[in-house]
């Protein structure tokens, strides 16, 4: 298989979705204990954040503080992590919120990826993104200024491995030969693969080689329904075809009814990382959802 896109039919959720996003870091509950009180709260997806590692010295940027960027360096491998969860839970669907593509080798993460979803029975979103901190991102010997195209040509063959028995991938920044590799994941043509970044070139990105896009709430300039339609008939793909979670929703009933009317699947509640928060958080998200279904929202 050469470096053509890969897209399967992943079809939207008919329902909408509501989930929680969470730093998995050794400071809060164990990964097991929050994927069971996610479940036991009826919600329906539940991310964790990625973090291989902080260098001591990197590169300031817009995300730049010591709460966003710590967490960082603390989190549970977000793979291993879901895979415990997917061990003690039955329903709720299991994400990568993201899974940094540039921090990692493309064989190896298919194979991961494929064993989650065969253990979980079929219950995994890969969310993809290439990272924010330059220094860590270069420790993987990743180039930052081609961090995007290094994340499309990953996507692509961990998508091939996927989806052919014999797979064979030749760009620029990923290069094998025909390989075997097992399992399958469970789900036909493989786990969503959706893209979580706020960059103004992301709808293009999206529709090129992903199933959805994962933007978060007024950190994306621009409309993300309007402008993924928008990019969608430039590029001739069916809009109908891709799945919008909405990341970093407030808790605001009015604002998540608005952009379920126009289009978005998905809302997905960031929890605080702090160990004395997390708990009530989800009370307060599942209080929110248990409401919005009871009006039809969902």
């Amino acid at each position: 298989m050469s470096n053509s896109v890969i897209t399967g039919p992943k079809v939207p959720p008919t329902t909408t979705q509501y989930g929680v996003c969470l730093l998995p870091t050794d400071l809060i509950a164990a990964p097991v204990d929050l994927a069971r009180a996610a479940e036991q709260r009826e919600l329906d997806a539940m991310f964790f954040a990625e973090g291989s590692h902080v260098p001591v010295k990197h590169t300031n940027n817009a995300y730049t503080s010591s709460a966003v960027v710590q967490p960082f360096a603390r989190m549970y491998d977000s793979i291993t992590a879901l895979a415990a969860c997917a061990a003690v839970t039955s329903k709720i669907t299991l994400g990568t919120g993201v899974c940094l593509l540039t921090e990692r080798d493309p064989i190896i993460t298919a194979k991961a990826i494929a064993s989650l979803d065969q253990i979980s029975n079929g219950r995994v979103i890969f969310g993809v993104a290439g990272g924010f901190i330059r220094e860590a991102i270069e420790n993987h010997g990743s180039s930052f200024k081609d961090r995007w195209a290094i994340v499309r040509e990953r996507a692509l063959a961990i998508q091939t491995i996927w989806t052919n028995e014999v797979a064979e991938y030749h760009g620029e920044f990923v290069d094998f030969g025909p390989l075997w590799s097992y399992p399958k994941p469970r789900q036909v043509g493989g786990p969503p693969l959706y893209i979580g970044s706020n960059h103004g070139k992301i709808p293009d990105r999206v529709v090129d080689y992903a199933d959805g896009w994962m933007p978060i709430y007024e950190r994306y300039a621009g409309d993300p329904v309007e402008d993924l339609r928008r990019a969608c008939a430039t590029k001739n793909r069916d809009f109908a075809e891709l799945t919008i979670y909405l990341f970093g929703v407030p808790l605001d009933e009015k604002i998540i009814e608005d952009f379920t009317k126009r289009g978005v699947h998905g809302f997905i509640f960031l929890i605080p990382s702090e160990s004395d928060q997390v708990m009530s958080e989800l009370d307060k998200v599942a209080a929110l959802v248990e409401r919005l279904r009871n009006n039809g929202s969902s």
